[in-house]
């Protein structure tokens, strides 16, 4: 007769019980409780929580002063555009009744070119418009709200001035979603600026009713003048001209400024100010030798540093007023890097934020 197999040795494991205690079957007994590795493991934790809570708090503070210099930096280099959705929807293109009438009145179609003048002293913007017959008539004119800076160029990023000069703007340069409600970028520096080594960026002309560097309009007026430049282009016209001067370019004007450094730049403005007024129709504008020629009688791009070629001078202007001897002189004896020095005073805002630039880098 074969034997019965042994009966294996079963191991007896701990259950569980219903509060979550540990008990050995068939004894009843409760195991001691282990607390060392617990408390342990909650210090640790602990310390862990806190140790991410202190990075967390650092990677804020970074992020904060990122911030408060990103600022900084656009305000010293002019006006912000930054895209984003705005509050208020802009409404493009919203060119008032009463200037359409005017267009009737004038002789002009809607979608006829544009041209814009821009005087500091006056603060007012002007548009111009082009009849049928081909010639340019102001259109209608908007008070400035706001503009930085004093009368003369702009030289340096940071200086706050508007810049003073003969622009061009493309449809490129049109933002309807600004952060200033509508806006258009000037085109400085151009040509000219880039050859004496003038800098700044974002210099535009927008609504919003403050500047740093730009041409504020109230969003009002900001919104037939972004309509009637958006209806330019698309009737056909590349770019829009646009002539800022430091005040209206008379003899009378310019006599009242004849001890200001900046008169020879602003000799150079009014020959192709006059220009405009001769002919009526938008300048051909040309840099070289480090100054504007209007009209030249050359074709061709010319080096703007360089001297200009023979025969590249302005047309002269029948029974226009030529500028005067002796500022023409003085001009010529003048090296071409500092023939035009900006007339402005020591912005106080401007020289705290580079003071406390000053001790951060």
């Amino acid at each position: 007769m074969d034997h019965l197999p042994a009966r294996p040795h079963t191991r007896h494991l701990p259950v569980r019980t219903h509060r979550g205690q540990v008990r050995t079957p068939n004894t009843g007994h409760l195991p001691a409780p282990n607390t060392g590795p617990v408390l342990a493991g909650c210090k640790a934790c602990s310390a862990e929580r806190a140790g991410k809570t202190l990075r967390l708090s650092q990677i804020a503070s970074l992020f904060a002063k990122a911030c408060f210099f990103a600022l900084i930096v656009a305000g010293l280099g002019g006006c912000s555009s930054v895209p984003y959705a705005p509050k208020t929807a802009a409404r493009t293109g919203s060119v008032h009744a009463s200037t359409i009438r005017q267009m009737e009145t004038s002789n002009m179609d809607r979608a006829a070119p544009i041209l814009i003048r821009i005087y500091k002293e006056e603060s007012t913007l002007e548009v111009w418009k082009e009849d049928r017959s081909g010639k340019f008539a102001l259109l209608n004119s908007y008070p400035i709200c706001k503009f930085s800076g004093n009368l003369g160029p702009k030289l340096m990023q940071g200086d706050h001035q508007a810049p003073e000069g003969f622009y061009d703007i493309a449809p490129a340069q049109m933002n309807p979603n600004s952060s200033e409600y509508l806006a258009f970028n000037t085109g400085f520096p151009n040509a000219y600026d880039r050859s004496l080594g003038r800098t700044g960026s974002f210099l535009m002309v927008h609504g919003g009713c403050r500047s740093v560097g730009c041409y504020a309009m109230t969003d009002y007026a900001m919104e037939e003048i972004y309509g009637l430049v958006d209806e330019a282009f698309k009737g056909g016209q590349e770019k829009v001209q646009l002539q800022a001067f430091p005040f209206r370019m008379t003899a009378q004007n310019l006599a009242s400024h004849a001890g200001d450094p900046n008169l020879p730049f602003w000799e150079m403005l009014k020959a192709g100010s006059d220009a405009f007024a001769a002919t009526e129709r938008p300048l051909r504008v040309a840099v070289c030798d480090r100054r504007y020629v209007f009209n030249p009688a050359a074709a061709g791009d010319f080096n703007p540093s360089a001297p200009c070629p023979i025969g590249v001078d302005s047309t002269p202007i029948a029974g226009g007023p030529q500028p005067s001897r002796e500022i023409s002189a003085s001009a010529s004896a003048v090296p071409p890097s500092t023939r035009t020095v900006a007339y402005r005073t020591v912005d106080p805002i401007a020289q705290k934020i580079e003071e406390s630039l000053r001790g951060i880098y």
